[in-house]
Parts: structure tokens; sequence; C-alpha cells
């Protein structure tokens, strides 16, 4: 297996430019399945999970191919099955948004449970039910969503919480309904409104792009095009961390700063900032990272909302930034109860973090951290986090388990080293070892 073997210490400087966003590419790919012309694609990140995505589309008979190192042309002439492969759809999450444009292309799917992150219970409940009201029957049988329609038919939607794949799913779905279509409690992330003038640009009516409603006016055919993915405010967030976690300074280009004003409100409560220069940003190395209490010298706390809000997968990285802080803050991820199960691996690493629920963590920083021989990367965002911790620690750390990053970082080691990191990405025993092996490894 792969891992990365880091010596922390180092301060990174210089400019990288920010990669496609990949929760876009993983819904824009799919909504390709929406018209039988060609797509292309452009600033699409070369990432495990946009990988599997693709071999998704061919299993279902399109073509998808790389056409240069970021753009991707997809084709679906035709549609030869209706039923995803489980190996595929079990790698990632975002299989379940083939759901909408299957059923409006050919009426019906068949899906099986989607993989993905281990961050908690995601339920596909709200997804079933918007396609219901578009006229979509469901059943669930032998591990899969049984899902056909004889027409999809313009409705009114009101989803029980604001889904980012529920919306997705139901925009494209309702692309080619019949009448019109207005979906409220709609999530408005960047994500979904790249999809949606990704859609537009095909020929749909979509109006409230960015709103908590949208409209959908329903037409009869789309056709082909070309559409970019914007930047991946994830991997901007993660960078900046990478600059202030190392006391480094950083330029990052086409950095699609209009999304960042709420990431920026919360790092301020980090003490950190940075420049906006017209599509890029510039983070300095003098930061003041001391934690802004709330009025009356209280505690303040950091809570993972819906788009505008800060996004929950920002969380690990914003909670490793908060251990170099000085100051208390607590942590609060209503949404996932497993994302904060990574920090016994920072507190072996030496931060003050108190688990006080599954959904919440208190940090007290700062506090120096120390490399470990072997620590795993659980998820795709805590994987990062660890990454980040290792590059402010003393001595060295070996990650494990770094498919995870490569799922949502396309080449971090490869930029991570051109703003003068100690990394390298090297081979290591097969297999994988749980929690408690690594516990035993490791000298207290």
């Amino acid at each position: 297996m792969e891992q990365f073997l880091i010596e922390g210490g180092h301060r990174l400087s210089g400019e990288i430019t920010a990669g496609g966003n990949k929760n876009a590419a993983l819904k824009m790919l799919p909504a390709c399945l929406l018209t039988d012309e060609p797509v292309t694609l452009h600033n699409v990140p070369n990432i495990g999970d946009v990988r599997t995505t693709m071999d998704i589309l061919r299993q279902l008979g399109a073509e998808a191919n790389w056409v240069s190192e970021s753009s991707v042309r997809v084709h679906a002439r035709d549609i030869r099955t209706h039923m995803l492969d489980a190996g595929l759809a079990g790698r990632i999450r975002a299989s379940v948004v083939f759901a909408g444009p299957m059923l409006a292309r050919t009426g019906r799917v068949i899906l099986p449970i989607p993989g993905g992150d281990t961050i908690g219970e995601r339920r596909l409940d709200t997804h079933v039910l918007a396609l219901k009201k578009l006229g979509v029957e469901t059943a669930f049988e032998r591990g899969a969503l049984r899902m056909h329609t004889e027409a999809l038919t313009g409705t009114r939607i009101l989803l029980n919480e604001a889904s980012v794949t529920a919306t997705e799913n139901a925009i494209m779905a309702a692309a080619l309904a019949r009448g019109t279509t207005v979906i409220r409690n709609a999530a408005g992330e960047p994500h979904v409104q790249d999809l949606c003038a990704m859609l537009n640009t095909m020929g749909a009516r979509i109006e409230g792009i960015g709103t908590n409603q949208i409209t959908i006016e329903g037409v009869e055919k789309l056709h082909g095009g070309e559409a970019r993915v914007g930047a991946d405010y994830m991997e901007v967030g993660s960078f900046i961390g990478a600059a202030v976690m190392t006391g480094g300074e950083m330029l990052i280009r086409q950095a699609d700063p209009q999304h960042l004003d709420m990431i920026a409100l919360v790092f301020e409560r980090l003490g950190v900032t940075w420049e906006t220069r017209g599509a890029d940003i510039f983070v300095p190395a003098s930061q003041s990272l001391t934690i802004v209490p709330d009025l009356g010298n209280r505690i303040p706390s950091i809570k993972a909302q819906p788009w505008p809000a800060f996004p929950p997968d920002l969380m690990s990285i914003a909670l490793v930034v908060a251990t170099q802080s000085a100051g208390s803050i607590l942590f609060h991820d209503w949404m996932y109860e497993s994302r904060f199960f990574f920090t016994d691996k920072l507190t072996r690493m030496g931060a003050r973090i108190t688990l006080c629920d599954p959904h919440r963590v208190l940090v007290q920083g700062p506090t120096a951290l120390r490399g470990l021989p072997y620590i795993t990367s659980p998820d795709i965002r805590a994987g990062m986090a660890l990454l980040l911790a290792a590059l402010n620690a003393s001595g060295q750390t070996r990650i494990h388990n770094i498919r995870q990053i490569d799922r949502g970082y396309e080449r971090v080691e490869e930029k991570l080293k051109a703003l003068g990191a100690k990394i390298e990405r090297v081979q290591g025993e097969g297999g994988s070892i749980d929690d408690t092996q690594e516990q035993e490894i490791v000298p207290h």
C-alpha cells in the first residue's frame, strides 16, 4: 500500500493553482447522460472519485475519456444498461446522483447502496421522497434501490433537509420532466451552482441558482456543449491551512474567492486572515493565531451548517488549525456522528482535544505536535487534516491508507513539494492496520 512519509517543520511558500471542485465534477459527469450529444468538461480534477465516476459512465455505455490534462469528453450516445455496477457504486457516495439523469433519460435505474467516507449515517430518504414527487416509483430489494417512471412530471418539492445530492438529483430529473418544478429548501453550494450553470448551457431552463428555491421548467431535449468546473473551495481551505500550519505564505490562484466569505469569517475566529487579489487569494506568513472569544469572554464555537454557512467538509481542516491557535474553541458537526473520531490521532501527536460527544470536540491551543511512525487516514478530509498536522509536527510521520486522500486531492504531495514540503509517496507493507494495532506500535 502507498503511504506518505512527511518530515515536519518546514515552512511552505510559493504559489499554486486551485484544482477543480471534486463535488461539482462528480455531479456534472453523470449529468452528461441527460443528452445523446457529446459534452466536454474543463478543470476536472484527476482524482480517484472522478476516475470511478468515469468508470460508471463507461459501464452504463457512455464514452468517457480524458482529452487533455484536465478536460473530459463524455458522449452518452447510447445507454446499454440501467443497472449500476455494485462494485463501482460502492466506492463513492456520489454514485447516488446517477439516479436523476438515468430516470430522465431511460425511465429506469437500479442503484446499489453507495459508498463513500465513514463519517456517519447518510440516508437516502430525501432523494427518494423528491423523486417520488416527480412520478418515480421506488422499491428497496436485495441491497439496491430499484426506480422507474412512466413519465417525469413537474411538481412542487419541499425537501425535508437541504441535501446537496438530493437537490442535484431532483434538478437533473426535473430538467427533462413535463412542466415546471419548484424545489424549496434547496441546497445552494458552489457545486450545485456549477451543475445548474452547466445544464443551462445545454438548454435547460433553471432559475434561482444559488438560492434555497430553484425553479426548473422542463424541456424536451438537452444538447451537448462545454462547461467548466469551478475551484474546489475544500482544496483552497486545505492549502490555506497548510500555509498557516507551517508559518508560510502562499498565493492561491484561481481560487474563486466569491465562495470564501463564510470560510474567511470562521478562520478569522482562529486568528487567520488572507487578502483577495482578483481571482486569487494571498495568505501572509504573519498570522495572529489567537482565538477570538465570544462576548463575555465565552468559549466560541464553530458549527457546520448548510450553505452559505461554514461547510462541514472543512471542519477537520479548521480543527487542526485550531491546535496552533491560542485559546479554546468548540467544534460542532451535528450532521455526521463520526466526523471527529480521527481526533484521537491528533491527541497522540500532542494536541489538546476533548471529544465531548460524537458531534462536538473542544480544542485548546497552541500545542507542539510531534510526528508519529504510523497513523491511518480514515476519510478524505480527516486524512488531509492529519497531513497538515504532520507538516507542522517535529520529526517524521508516516500516513497509511492515503488512497482516501487521493480520492479528493489531485497530486497533493507534488503540490506540497513545490511549496517546500518534505513529503514522499512511498510503498509500504500491504494490508490495513486498525486503530487497536496502530495504538500498539505508537510509543507513549
